[in-house]
């Protein structure tokens, strides 16, 4: 055959396979549209002003009130109240932030300090984070605070990928460092690393409420270098068993990574048991997706390290 007539094929299959893929947002996933939230810490610590930003139809919320998602909106951040023995401290970590004609979310790692009448008293590391679901507030302990999380949201579709525009700062440092406010700075070995994380699984919850899941589909990255704005960055979805596939990255992929927790049946945020792989043809329950300024859990990471966010959906 003519090579002419094989490239003219060769494209008509291209555009054909184009015009049959659909690209579905999610619901504030344009980050176009932010709720300001006005909070007042305690005088026992300075009594400054913080502002809190959630993604949710655009108003202000003055007031030290326990936020709850708006308007149906799917996304929870690191952006929280906390209330500690009486004492009302913020961190904000995640930001709108211009581009274009609308706007964008920042998720930055930075160090958030605590001054009690002028001393230092506790100093962490917190990472900016963007997931499906929300936080229970206020969080009242910087020990395990990933209870108050509700992670992932109910879901049954088969997406064939997940798809945003990105851009990333890398800290530049060579090792990472853990605070928890608790002990002292201790170095993490290992350059920070922004993360993308892609979770469908099938959840069921036994008599105890423990919430156990079969992991049905998976897409994870990590970006490590720094980067201008990428536009439409598109990750597949891998579907079943995925050990013995090339692209198969324990540290972001293996069951049980991330230690999510999520909201029983009977209130109580418990973590999410992965048993295993489900078949590649089962149909999920739910689905997590996360974004992250920092790898290596809470208190981890480097300050500086920034992922930028915008347009983030899915692809059918």
């Amino acid at each position: 055959m003519n090579r002419y007539y094989v490239c003219i094929i060769c494209a008509m299959f291209a555009v054909s396979a184009m015009a049959q893929e659909k690209f579905e947002l999610f619901k504030y996933g344009d980050m176009d549209h932010w709720i300001t939230r006005r909070i007042e810490e305690s005088a026992i610590i300075g009594g400054n002003v913080k502002y809190l930003y959630e993604l949710g139809p655009e108003k202000k919320i003055d007031g030290n009130e326990p936020y709850v998602n708006q308007d149906g909106c799917p996304w929870g951040n690191s952006n929280i109240m906390a209330k500690v023995v009486g004492i009302v401290k913020t961190n904000t970590s995640v930001y709108p932030e211009k581009r274009n004609s609308g706007k964008c979310a920042r998720l930055e790692t930075h160090i958030e300090s605590v001054k009690v009448l002028g001393m230092v008293n506790i100093t962490v590391l917190a990472s900016g984070s963007m997931f499906l679901g929300d936080i229970k507030e206020p969080i009242t302990g910087t020990k395990d605070g990933e209870k108050a999380l509700n992670c992932g949201v109910p879901f049954t579709k088969r997406p064939k990928a997940i798809r945003y525009d990105y851009k990333v700062k890398a800290s530049g440092a060579q090792d990472r460092i853990r605070m928890t406010g608790f002990s002292k700075k201790s170095v993490v070995k290992g350059k920070d690393a922004a993360i993308m994380v892609c979770f469908l699984q099938k959840r069921t919850e036994d008599a105890e409420g423990n919430i156990i899941a079969k992991r049905i589909g998976t897409a994870a990255v990590k970006y490590t270098a720094s980067s201008d704005w990428v536009d439409g960055a598109t990750y597949e979805i891998m579907y079943g068993d995925i050990t013995k596939d090339s692209r198969y990255v324990p540290e972001l992929m293996a069951l049980g990574t991330g230690g999510y927790h999520a909201r029983n049946s009977k209130g109580e945020s418990v973590m999410i048991k992965e048993t295993g792989w489900a078949d590649k043809d089962e149909t999920p329950t739910h689905l997590i997706v996360q974004f992250t300024s920092s790898i290596g859990g809470a208190y981890v990471g480097s300050p500086g390290n920034t992922l930028w966010l915008d347009n983030v959906g899915l692809v059918y």
